[in-house]
Order: C-alpha cells, then sequence, then structure tokens
C-alpha cells in the first residue's frame, strides 16, 4: 500500500453517512489507484444548460435520493452511472468533511466526499454524464508541476488550479484533492 493510502486510511472515518437533514446534499467519489505512483480518477462533465459544473474537471458523483439511504451509496450509484465504475472490489477508506461548493446555484449543496482505494487499474466507460475520464498522478499534482490559476469566465476570481493533459482542475475538486494530499 502506498504511503499516501496509507496516511488517508489513518485520517479518515467510517462515520454516518446518513444526511443530518433536509438540506440539498451530494456526493462523491475520490477514487485512487493504488500503485507505485497513486492516481485519482476524475471525469469531464457533460456541458448542459443550468448546470453551474457543465464542462467542468469533477470527481465523479452527484445529488443525493431518497432512495440511496446515505451518501456513500449517492457515491457508489453516481461512479457507475458516469463512469459505468463498480465500487464493490475496493476499499472504502473513510470520508472527508463536508465541502461547500462557491458555485452552487441559489439554494446551495454540500458535498461528501467518500475515499475508496483499488489495486486494479478500473477502466472507466463514460456514461451520458460524462464528456471523458482520465487518471491523474497525485505525485505530479503535489510536487507543484501542474500548479496554476483559473480565472472564472465574466469574472475576476481566481483559483489555485492544476492544468493536465489540457484538463484544468480548479475549485471543489481542487480543494478536495488538496485535503486528501494533505495540503493545508
Amino acid at each position: 500500500m502506498s504511503k499516501l493510502i496509507e496516511g488517508l486510511a489513518a485520517r479518515l472515518t467510517l462515520g454516518d453517512a446518513r444526511p443530518p437533514d433536509h438540506r440539498r446534499r451530494a456526493a462523491v467519489a475520490v477514487v485512487l489507484h493504488d500503485g507505485p505512483s497513486p492516481r485519482v480518477l476524475l471525469m469531464k462533465r457533460a456541458e448542459r444548460d443550468g448546470d453551474p459544473w457543465s464542462g467542468h474537471i469533477s470527481l465523479p458523483g452527484g445529488g443525493y435520493q431518497a432512495s440511496d439511504g446515505d451518501l456513500r451509496v449517492t457515491a457508489i450509484r453516481e461512479t457507475r452511472e458516469e463512469l459505468g465504475i463498480e465500487l464493490d472490489g475496493t476499499r472504502l477508506l473513510g470520508s472527508l468533511e463536508p465541502q461547500k461548493p462557491r458555485i452552487s446555484g441559489p439554494n446551495g449543496i454540500e458535498v461528501t466526499p467518500f475515499v475508496f482505494a483499488t489495486e486494479v487499474a478500473l477502466e472507466p466507460v463514460c456514461g451520458p454524464e460524462a464528456l471523458a475520464a482520465f487518471w491523474l498522478p497525485l505525485d505530479l499534482a503535489a510536487s507543484g508541476a501542474l500548479d496554476g490559476t483559473y480565472t472564472y469566465p465574466a469574472s475576476r476570481m481566481a483559483f489555485p488550479s492544476w492544468t493536465y493533459e489540457g484538463h484544468v482542475i480548479w475549485g471543489l475538486t481542487r480543494r478536495i484533492l488538496d485535503v486528501v494530499l494533505g495540503a493545508p
């Protein structure tokens, strides 16, 4: 097991994944491929009118549905729907603290990341909500070699970003991955 995944397993918990109230909730799956150089699975979201994350690079995930029962199931279901990946054979390391995207519509939303590790190189098959999927080498991201700044269109808001193979990773996805990497 890589040091990154060992460290994550030691600091994550498998707490209660039930949404505590009736606010809008979502969950994402941080799928880590545990190899000599750990990688994380990312996707490019489909372009859709009215979707604040349309076309962005993200972790697989989406909105909680009452039929899910808990947010962990939401992350698993959404990963299957978006990328055709079954997380049954992976190891659930735990969840990270819920995050709030800066851009989330008029009612806001809280997103809970669940971290899964696999020793098998999973092959994503994009569903209708994903235009592409790729594996980001975490050692490369942590090295600073991909660092940049993303300026949100039609604004002056600038965000830390990584650029990898033409994909710009910023916002909530970057913040979640910074937590995974142990960045302050």
